[in-house]
C-alpha cells in the first residue's frame, strides 16, 4: 500500500501527531509512506529525521500578530496562484490513499485526481456536534473546505458519542523526578509580553521555549530556550505545570502526564477557543483570555491533575487503513477508546455531559 501523508506545518502539533504515525509506519513492510508538509519554510522545521525526505510547500497558513489571528495579513500573504500550481504538481495518482492532517495541497490533489482520502486530524472532530466555540461563517467554511477529504476521522480528548478517535501520545512513561520549574510554550505571543507576564512571579521558575529565541539564556526567573523535541519532552515530563496556547497536541501530552494546564487561546482562532472551552468544561485545565499575571499567580497554587492514559501505539489504526474497510469507523473508534483510562474525577465530569 502506498500512502501520501499531508501534514499542516503551522505550529508543531500536527507534526507531533505525524511523528507518532511515522514511527509506526517505519516499523512495517506492507506500507510505503511519502510525506508532504506545508505552512512554513522548510528550514523552520526541526527533528524531522523520522520522515525521511519530505516534500515541502508554502501552502496556506494563518498569520498571527501579538497573540491574535490577523485575517488581513493572512489574506495578504495567501498566494492562490502558487497554491493552485503546487496542487497540480502533486502526483496523487501514484498513491492508493492520501492521509491528511488539515493540509490543503494534498487534500485538493487527492480530490482532483479521485484518490481516496482520509482526514486524521483534530479539526475533523469539529465536523461533529461537539462542545466548541460558536465561531463564524468563515470558521465553518475553513473547517469544511480548507482541506476536504472523503472521510473525516476526528481526534479529540473524548468522543462525545461520535466517531472520534483518542490522541496517540509519543511518550516515555518512565517516572521522572519532579522539578519546581513550569514549562511555558506561547509561540504566538511576543517574547517581551511573555517576560512581562512572568517577571512579577519571581518566586517561581519558568522554562520558556519560543521560536524567536536565538540562543539559550537565563534572565531572572526565566530560562529561554529554542524549540527542541528532546529538550522540550524532558522538561515536560518533569515540570510542575504548563502554560501554553490552546493547541491540541501539547494539551494532550499534559493530560497524559498529569500536568496541570493553564491555556491562553490564540484570539480569533476557532480551534484554540474550542479547545479552551472543552478543557474547562471537563475540568481538565484553566484558561485566561489574555496574558494576566494575576491569573497565573492563582493557577500556580492549584493542585496537579490526575493523568489520563491515552494510547501510544497506532497499529490498530494502521491495520484498519491497510484492510481498506474504511466505512467501519465505529468499530475502529471503539477499539481505540478501550485503550484509554480516565481517572474517576474525569469520569464524573463525563457522566454529566449530554451524550447522544
Amino acid at each position: 500500500m502506498k500512502i501520501l501523508y499531508g501534514v499542516q506545518g503551522t505550529g508543531n502539533g500536527h507534526t507531533t501527531r505525524a511523528r507518532v504515525m511515522a514511527k509506526a509506519f517505519n516499523a512495517r513492510s506492507d506500507i510505503q509512506v511519502d510525506y508532504l508538509f506545508s505552512g512554513r519554510d522548510k528550514d523552520q522545521y526541526f527533528d524531522m529525521q523520522v520522515f525521511g525526505e519530505v516534500a515541502s510547500y508554502r501552502g496556506l497558513s494563518f498569520a498571527t500578530r501579538g497573540g491574535k489571528i490577523s485575517k488581513y495579513q493572512t489574506l495578504k500573504h495567501a498566494n492562490l496562484r502558487e497554491l493552485h500550481r503546487d496542487i497540480k504538481s502533486v502526483r496523487a495518482q501514484e498513491y492508493d490513499l492520501v492521509i491528511n492532517d488539515f493540509e490543503p495541497i494534498s487534500a485538493w490533489a487527492a480530490k482532483l485526481n479521485a484518490i481516496p482520502s482520509i482526514s486524521i486530524s483534530h479539526q475533523a472532530a469539529f465536523m461533529h456536534p461537539i462542545p466548541k466555540h460558536p465561531g463564524t461563517l468563515f470558521d465553518r467554511l475553513i473547517t469544511r473546505y480548507f482541506a476536504p477529504t472523503d472521510l473525516q476521522l476526528g481526534v479529540h480528548w473524548y468522543h462525545f458519542g461520535h466517531a472520534i478517535m483518542p490522541p496517540f501520545i509519543e511518550a516515555d512513561d518512565t517516572k521522572q523526578p519532579p522539578s519546581r520549574n513550569y514549562l511555558v510554550y506561547l509561540p504566538f505571543e511576543e517574547i517581551d509580553d511573555i517576560a512581562a507576564l512572568l517577571d512579577p512571579l519571581s518566586e517561581h521558575d519558568f522554562i520558556c521555549f519560543h521560536p524567536k529565541v536565538e540562543q539559550e539564556h537565563q534572565v531572572g526567573n526565566i530560562s529561554w530556550r529554542r524549540p527542541s523535541k528532546m529538550d522540550f519532552g524532558q522538561v515536560l515530563q518533569r515540570c510542575s505545570g504548563v502554560i501554553a496556547n490552546a493547541g491540541f497536541e501539547l494539551a494532550s501530552e499534559c493530560l497524559h502526564f498529569g500536568k496541570k494546564l493553564l491555556i491562553k487561546p490564540l484570539s480569533g482562532q476557532f480551534e484554540q477557543l474550542s479547545n479552551a472551552k472543552t478543557l474547562v468544561q471537563l475540568g481538565l485545565g484553566h484558561s485566561m483570555p489574555t496574558l494576566d499575571s494575576e491569573i497565573v499567580e492563582e493557577w500556580l497554587v492549584k493542585p496537579a491533575i490526575e493523568r489520563i492514559e491515552y494510547p501510544q501505539n497506532p497499529d490498530i489504526l494502521i491495520d484498519w487503513l491497510v484492510k481498506r474497510d474504511w466505512q467501519a469507523v465505529d468499530l475502529l473508534c471503539e477499539q481505540l477508546w478501550n485503550k484509554v483510562r480516565f481517572p474517576q474525577s474525569v469520569v464524573t465530569q463525563l457522566d454529566k455531559l449530554p451524550i447522544p
